[in-house]
C-alpha cells in the first residue's frame, strides 16, 4: 500500500473514531499498516494540540464547527508536520508534501470548498511554525 493510501487509511480511522467515539483499534480496517495506525494514534493523542493550531488559522471557524472529516485530514497532516519524529517512516515527508496529501484527500472525500480551506489552514500553520523555527 502506498503512503498516500496509508495516510488516507489513518484519516478514515481517525474520522470514525472522532464521529463514533469508538477506540481507534476498532476503527482501523484489518489491513491497515502500522504506519496508518501510528499516524492516527498520534493524531488522536495530540488532538488538543493539533486542534489549537487549526483553531488559530481557521479564521471565522471554531474547530467544533469544522466538518469531522476535514478536521481529521488536517490533524493527520499536522501530525506529520509537527511531530515527524513520532511517525514511523523511512524518511519524513516534507511539510509541503503533507499539505499536498491533505489537499488531495480533501478533493477525493470532501465538498468543493474543502481543499482550499484545508490548504489555507495548513499553509498558515506551516508559516507559523517556520516563523517560530519549529520546522524548516
Amino acid at each position: 500500500m502506498r503512503r498516500s493510501e496509508q495516510r488516507r487509511a489513518a484519516v478514515v480511522a481517525l474520522y470514525q473514531h472522532d464521529l463514533t467515539g469508538r477506540p481507534l483499534s476498532e476503527t482501523h480496517a484489518p489491513g491497515d499498516s502500522s504506519f496508518a495506525r501510528e499516524l492516527a494514534g498520534g493524531a488522536a493523542e495530540r488532538a488538543a494540540e493539533l486542534d489549537s493550531v487549526i483553531d488559530r488559522h481557521a479564521h471565522g471557524w471554531s474547530v467544533s464547527r469544522i466538518q469531522p472529516l476535514e478536521r481529521s485530514i488536517m490533524r493527520v497532516a499536522l501530525m506529520e508536520m509537527l511531530h515527524p519524529e513520532l511517525v514511523p517512516a523511512e524518511e519524513p515527508i516534507p511539510p509541503e508534501g503533507a499539505i499536498e496529501e491533505a489537499v488531495e484527500t480533501a478533493k477525493t472525500f470532501c465538498g468543493a470548498d474543502a481543499p482550499a480551506f484545508v490548504n489555507g489552514v495548513l499553509g498558515a500553520a506551516l508559516r507559523e511554525v517556520r516563523d517560530n523555527a519549529r520546522i524548516r
